[in-house]
């Protein structure tokens, strides 16, 4: 069956983030207005572009080399094109694509290239990458490979399947399979996206099969402990000396804005002496290699004074003896049940509670609060930090005289 049209073009594919050097050239096979984009594996600087010819300006040895091999692409092009009408088979451009593919691309499978990501990223732990990002990057494996059995019964899948329906439904899939939250799957497929750029980038996939999907991240309301909770907390007697030490540990994160991690691996090296009988406690964060510098309140410093001889500390080379955030978030709950605090409290609470509890609501600056988190974006410290109504009330009784 004869095709309507048939056009071969070679171009410039220009990326959206592009500002200079050179560009990936690729060829595009138009079939009755249908068209498919496929990488030649060449660059070329655009100023040297021939736009019209479809070729590189210049007689250098390296631009021979360039258009002698795009001569032979479509040599090669033109050669399969009569052998489709010879076959009279009907012509689309994705039988095109199918059979210019080399056989080592069409080999390259999802699954493979995602383990190999990860392999390399576990070599560069602790200076490139964090172990909490090593398993984010593994689960996020775990859950494209039972996608993938899920949808197409396959132990994996080759990365020319790869388009905006297998994102649309991979997402569906996490959403109502594994039940994952809006912006957990999000995450996940963030996760996902940048294994496919991967392809782009080395001319694997000719376009991206993220383009067109929206990763819009829903606000979630981060609630915190109101000063009073904080103080029922705070002036509660246990009997259990590990809820007693659980409670003290939640405290100096309200106190200090670590996180779970963060105080986890605190050392007495990162208690360093400030101006005049301050303590602060700097350290790099966990999750984001961003420097944080907290002047320690006499409150924490009371803790820190309380555990200082303790033996897991000695033990373990911590400064507080930290249990697992799973065993710290179960005593947690008891200890919300006893204070009679009718709140989900897991540990991050704690930095939610110094974000707006402790340092906002007194009047600490937005700027200051940031710096003392290690967030690297302001944006990111006001969606921790929920200013509360006593704050907003305090703020407007400032204007009151004006309109009495």
């Amino acid at each position: 069956m004869l095709t309507k049209s048939f056009t071969l073009l070679f171009y410039l594919k220009k990326r959206s983030n592009y500002l200079k050097g050179k560009l990936p050239i690729y060829m595009r096979v138009t079939v009755d207005g249908k068209r498919v984009e496929i990488a030649t594996k060449r660059e070329c600087e655009p100023a040297k572009w021939n736009s019209s010819a479809g070729r590189v300006s210049g007689n250098k040895e390296e631009v021979r080399s360039t258009n002698s091999y795009l001569d032979v692409l479509q040599s090669k092009v033109y050669e399969l094109h009569r052998k489709l009408i010879a076959s009279e088979i009907t012509i689309t451009a994705e039988l095109f694509k199918n059979k210019l593919v080399n056989d080592d691309e069409q080999k390259k499978m999802i699954l493979e290239i995602f383990e190999k990501h990860n392999r390399d990223m576990a070599c560069l732990v602790g200076s490139e990458y964090s172990k909490v990002t090593l398993v984010r990057y593994k689960t996020s494996l775990e859950h494209t490979r039972n996608f993938i059995k899920w949808k197409y019964n396959l132990s994996d899948l080759s990365i020319q399947s790869l388009d905006y329906d297998f994102i649309a439904q991979y997402e569906f899939w996490l959403k109502s399979q594994r039940r994952c939250g809006h912006n957990a799957t999000m995450k996940y497929l963030a996760n996902f996206k940048k294994i496919v750029l991967s392809c782009v980038k080395k001319g694997w996939l000719s376009r991206d099969p993220f383009y067109g999907f929206k990763f819009a991240k829903r606000e979630v309301d981060r609630s915190a402990l109101s000063e009073s909770e904080l103080e029922k907390i705070m002036k509660k007697g246990f009997d259990s000396a590990r809820l007693d030490q659980v409670r003290d540990i939640f405290l100096f994160c309200c106190f200090t804005g670590l996180s779970y991690v963060d105080v986890f691996k605190l050392q007495r090296s990162e208690v360093i002496e400030g101006h005049g009988t301050e303590l602060w406690v700097t350290i790099k964060r966990q999750k984001t290699d961003t420097a944080s510098r907290v002047p320690i309140l006499p409150a924490a410093r009371k803790i820190l004074q309380k555990y200082e001889n303790h033996p897991q500390c000695s033990v373990k080379g911590q400064l507080l003896p930290v249990l697992s955030n799973q065993k710290m978030n179960s005593y947690l709950k008891e200890i919300a049940d006893v204070c009679q605090i009718n709140k989900n409290i897991t540990f991050h609470l704690a930095r939610h509670t110094f974000a707006t509890t402790v340092t906002l609501t007194n009047g600490v600056p937005i700027e200051s609060v940031s710096k003392m988190l290690g967030h690297r974006n302001i944006r990111t410290t006001q969606l921790y930090a929920k200013i509360v109504d006593k704050k907003i009330g305090e703020d407007m009784k400032k204007i009151e005289n004006l309109y009495s």
